[in-house]
């Protein structure tokens, strides 16, 4: 079985040119995709951590479609948190509100597989989070 990469239009142009990794890979009916994150197509990110948070489901979703996915095909999420500083040991309430309101809209009442962790930094300075899923494509 082969592996297809693909790369998903704006920002995962500019992340293969400078980078040298693609946004998504599918074996068969299997698509990975590498942590997204809440930047735009110039790689600005918002100021707000909802909002970043928001954008990084965005992106997944627009990585997901350029693999031949979507949200109701996705088994497991991991995302990436660098703490709010007031939280502690903790990945601060924003993170958590946000992230499940977020699976909520998107993905209904089908839970995939979640993996939260807490970093200490982001590969994009001023980074707060990164998403990754995995899914199987049904119909295929």
């Amino acid at each position: 079985m082969s592996a297809t990469f693909s790369v998903t239009p704006g920002y995962g142009d500019r992340q293969l040119t400078t980078m040298r990794y693609s946004q998504a890979v599918r074996v068969g009916d299997r698509v990975e995709t590498s942590g997204q994150g809440g930047w735009d197509d110039d790689w600005n990110f918002p100021e707000s951590l909802e909002a970043e948070i928001v954008q990084a489901f965005d992106n997944l979703e627009r990585t997901l479609a350029e693999a031949g996915a979507t949200w109701a095909d996705v088994i497991a999420v991991d995302s990436y948190h660098v703490p709010e500083p007031e939280a502690g040991n903790f990945l601060g309430e924003t993170h958590n509100r946000v992230m499940v309101a977020q699976f909520h809209a998107r993905l209904g009442d089908r839970a995939p597989i979640w993996t939260s962790l807490g970093v200490a930094a982001l590969g994009a300075p001023g980074m707060r989070v990164e998403i990754r899923a995995t899914a199987v494509v049904k119909g295929d």
